[in-house]
């Protein structure tokens, strides 16, 4: 299988080309179909590999495919290789896995909304040519062997994003939204150029490549000088990955990116674009094992901006903005956890991460179709009867999210509160405390949405459960929210449940992490800290229930008691206005000057004033024109005068 490995970019490619040349004459059934098979397609091949790679030796699990000569200057080799290793195919597994499910979600649901759109099915094969070209540069960027072909693939789910966050470009805030993910990427995307170029100048040219086996290779023979020079290297890698995966100081864009279509959020926030820079960090852990100050700074990152992003939450209305700024607090818990060096737990959250957040905006989209379009949660209720199957999935990804015992959220995320448990207090606390709010907004969301009683009866009157089409690929995420958690189970609580190889995660992608940091501690230590971390999710469902559906009064009195910080939430600490103001406007009066300045008085001049130079002179030459014979005559002898006058006097 591994000789035909490049088929698992092949197939998206086609998909693409034929839904964005043809599928305006294919029609939707066609279009949905070829884009739909081209991802399971693509889903079978990463199967195919997984197999293969299993039955080689570890040692030997490592395989490099070049597929065709890219770049040569010099010394300098740059190929279009595919790496196939654990790491890359798990990511593979994860991405055509979660993107095929999210496809045959997305060919009903937009079938639904293509019908109401003015373009109608012209807009429904470009939207999956879209889809299909998303999962292509995502599987081009976790499939590189090196760093360019992983900045191509970079750039790509940029582009991918820009599109289909912006795939209804006639409403202004969709517009908006996409030139906005756009331009705060570009922002982090050229930390991880610079970063790549100071690579070539440490590596390059000794190492003939920038392959990441060539780099992480002659990191054995560095310098002091060249190693002291990773930390600055490294801090731009995190720095392009806080704009990728949504991170402080850059993740104002994604709660904007809910304008796109729901298939659309369940796929940036679920198995591609966000998921990509926790994965550069993972796979350069080689460099960041060498930079300590930059993973105690990629720690603190990931535990502030979860806790930040999950305060955020805490009070949003709109049902997929709660789940946008809980994916950013969730990618805060896998930022933690690879600056904690725990790169196996930042793994297992993502791919756990990936079943319950995709079935999460699913089952929001479902809700949205339901509502005409309603997503405040302050209008629903008692949408449990119903949208009795939507009510369920979405239940099942609450209770991932909140971290549920036995849950597939509980165990990814409590490995990362272990990890971070056994190297620093203060951050573990922090992590704590935000898994107990990350418990009461899932529920918040539950209990306001789907029990209580109807806040608006006319909504509650149109609420009708979605076609099978919708809800039945849903079922499949919700199995693996309940179940995909039991592959990483530590090892210490396997062997309690009589279990010799639990934790199956940590023993696939060891050949691919070297110098992976295993978690090691006293039984009771490890039971004691699961046990805890299960008791505070408890809590935050407990509180959101006594809030919510029993009005509590002592519910109310906490509510009082932290109402400052409501307009401090509500406004999202202002960022966005901070930005606006130190950002936006300062360049907006630069470009104002230099147009100012430069087009309109210089260049404009010029031109301008060419033109007016020319006039003048054609209305000058025009009143020599009288249309008098005799002033004409009179003007051809003054003309002979001076002619002769010139020719005896100079000549």
């Amino acid at each position: 299988m591994l000789n035909y490995a490049w088929l698992i970019l092949l197939f998206p490619a086609l998909g693409a080309l034929t839904n964005i040349f043809l599928g305006r004459r294919l029609g939707r059934r066609v279009s949905a179909a070829v884009a739909n098979a081209a991802v399971l397609a693509a889903f079978v091949v990463a199967l195919g590999l997984y197999v293969s790679i299993t039955s080689l030796p570890e040692e030997a699990r490592h395989v490099e495919i070049p597929l065709w000569q890219w770049i040569s200057i010099g010394d300098l080799q740059i190929d279009m290789t595919m790496l196939i290793d654990p790491l890359s195919v798990l990511m593979a597994l994860v991405v055509t896995g979660v993107g095929a499910v999210i496809h045959l979600y997305a060919a009903q649901y937009m079938k639904l909304d293509d019908e109401h759109q003015p373009l109608g099915k012209r807009r429904y094969g470009r939207f999956f040519a879209y889809m299909n070209f998303f999962i292509l540069m995502m599987l081009a960027l976790v499939l590189a062997n090196n760093y360019v072909m992983l900045y191509l693939g970079w750039e790509g789910v940029g582009l991918a994003s820009f599109l289909l966050i912006g795939f209804w470009f006639h409403r202004p805030a969709a517009a908006d939204a996409a030139k906005k993910a756009f331009l705060v990427n570009r922002v982090g995307d050229f930390g991880l150029a610079i970063a790549i170029f100071w690579l070539f100048l440490l590596f390059g040219k000794e190492a003939g490549s920038l392959a990441f086996g060539d780099i992480f290779e002659a990191l054995e023979h560095a310098s002091p000088a060249v190693i002291a020079a990773l930390t600055g290297v490294t801090l731009l890698l995190f720095f392009a990955a806080t704009g990728k995966s949504a991170q402080l100081p850059l993740f104002v864009w994604l709660p904007d990116a809910m304008e796109g279509p729901s298939p659309v959020s369940a796929l940036i926030h679920a198995a591609t674009m966000v998921t990509a820079g926790v994965y550069m960090l993972v796979r350069s852990s080689p460099l960041l094992e060498l930079a300590p100050t930059t993973m105690t700074i990629i720690a603190w990152g990931g535990a502030l901006t979860a806790l930040v992003a999950a305060s955020i939450a805490l009070v949003q209305t709109d049902l997929k903005r709660i789940l946008a700024y809980s994916t950013i607090s969730q990618l805060g818990f896998m930022f933690l956890a690879v600056g904690m060096g725990v790169y196996v737990a930042a793994m297992f959250h993502l791919a756990t991460h990936a079943f319950f957040k995709a079935l999460l905006f699913l089952a929001a989209g479902s809700v949205m179709h339901a509502l005409h379009g309603q997503l405040n949660i302050d209008l629903m209720g008692g949408l449990k009867k119903k949208l009795p199957k939507t009510y369920a999935q979405f239940l099942i990804g609450s209770l991932a999210l909140a971290g549920f015992p036995l849950m597939a959220g509980f165990w990814s995320k409590d490995e990362i509160l272990f990890g971070t448990y056994l190297q620093s207090k203060p951050l573990y606390a922090i992590a704590l405390f935000t898994a107990l709010l990350t418990a009461f907004y899932s529920f918040r969301a539950v209990y306001r949405a789907f029990h209580g009683k109807p806040r608006d009866e006319h909504l509650y009157e149109i609420a009708h459960e979605q076609p099978r089409g919708m809800t039945a690929p849903l079922w499949i995420l919700a199995f693996g929210a309940i179940f995909g958690g039991l592959l990483g189970i530590p090892s210490i609580i396997g062997e309690l449940a009589g279990l010799d190889h639990s934790n199956l995660v940590e023993g696939w992608l060891e050949p691919a992490l070297e110098g992976m940091r295993h978690l090691v501690g006293d039984r009771s230590l490890v039971i004691g800290l699961f046990v805890s971390s299960g008791i505070t999710a408890l809590i935050g469902i407990f509180i959101a229930y006594a809030r919510y559906m029993k009005q509590a009064r002592w519910t109310l009195a906490l509510q009082r008691l932290f109402s400052p910080l409501q307009p401090v939430l509500e406004h999202k600490y202002w960022l966005d206005e901070i930005y606006d103001l130190l950002i936006v406007r300062p360049l907006r009066a630069i470009a104002r000057f230099f147009y100012n300045i430069g087009d309109r008085a210089i260049i404009e001049g010029i031109v301008n004033g060419a033109g007016r130079v020319t006039v003048a002179l054609g209305q000058g030459v025009a009143h020599l024109q009288s249309g008098y014979i005799s002033l004409y005559a009179l003007s051809l002898f003054v003309g002979v005068v001076a002619l002769v006058a010139y020719f005896l006097l100079i000549g």
